[in-house]
């Protein structure tokens, strides 16, 4: 959840305008699902939903990491602003990789 509420302030921080707007509510759609379907995958009611679920969290956590990488490089937002958040969406991102993979291993 501290993830996406720090995407979410990422996004708000953006220029106003169609460039900025656009990929504001893009990355708060694709960060704030990071979080809400890793929280589903939680309460999977079966291995094979929580793998599904965790699938839903990569695919997310990577387009926010896309998000984030574009606002940069549109020149929405310095690199150096925002260096943090898109290591933490990498590390993330490598996490679930590796648990659904795990999980998958030991299904």
């Amino acid at each position: 959840m501290q993830y996406a509420l720090r995407c979410v302030k990422f996004a708000e921080s953006l220029p106003k305008g169609p460039t900025g707007e656009t990929v504001a509510r893009q990355l708060i759609r694709a960060g704030t699902s990071v979080a809400a379907n890793y929280r589903a995958a939680c309460r999977g009611r079966s291995k094979a939903e929580f793998i599904a679920k965790l699938g839903i969290v990569e695919e997310e956590t990577d387009e926010t990491v896309f998000w984030i990488e574009f606002a940069i490089e549109a020149k929405l937002s310095s690199a150096s602003l925002v260096e943090d958040l898109m290591a933490e969406g990498r590390e993330v991102l490598a996490i679930i990789v590796a648990s659904r993979k795990t999980a998958k291993t030991n299904k």
